[in-house]
């Protein structure tokens, strides 16, 4: 055997903690966060160590909800611009996409009269108790007369 062959052959002394990281790389930022949870409950400074790794390797905020449904969305949007060669499916598909826009342009429209009622309705209760005291003062002032 080549030096070099013998070289590959050879493990290296931190190899474990690579196969480890593939193998929570491989299962996502769950696997990671149970492995430093376990790290707390069984031995406090591996646990330490393994929230600053996430935190300084970018797997704990490296992807957040919001970016990844942002990039959903986009998909989403673009595929179904797309056109899939039946001219038939291709008009369904625009008219259903625009029937659905029209519907949750006139459910939005909905929701915003139901906040302006509330609203009304909100502030109404208020000047109502508001102008309680002053009636009341009223009414006495008529009684004492």
């Amino acid at each position: 055997m080549t030096a070099a062959a013998h070289d590959y052959a050879r493990p290296t002394p931190l190899g474990w903690l690579k196969r480890a990281e593939a193998w929570l790389d491989d299962r996502g930022r769950p696997a990671w966060i149970v492995a430093m949870v376990l790290g707390f409950i069984f031995f406090w400074p591996i646990g330490l160590f393994l929230l600053a790794y996430m935190i300084w390797s970018k797997r704990m905020f490296g992807k957040s909800c919001s970016s990844s449904r942002k990039a959903n969305t986009y998909a989403r949007g673009f595929n179904a611009m797309r056109s899939s060669g039946n001219a038939a499916f291709d008009a369904y598909k625009a008219d259903t996409l625009r029937r659905l826009e029209d519907e949750q342009k006139s459910f939005e429209d909905f929701l915003q009269r139901l906040r302006e009622a509330r609203d009304k309705a909100e502030f109404d209760q208020f000047m109502d108790e508001r102008s309680k005291p002053a009636r009341a003062m009223d009414d006495d002032e008529k009684q004492d007369a």
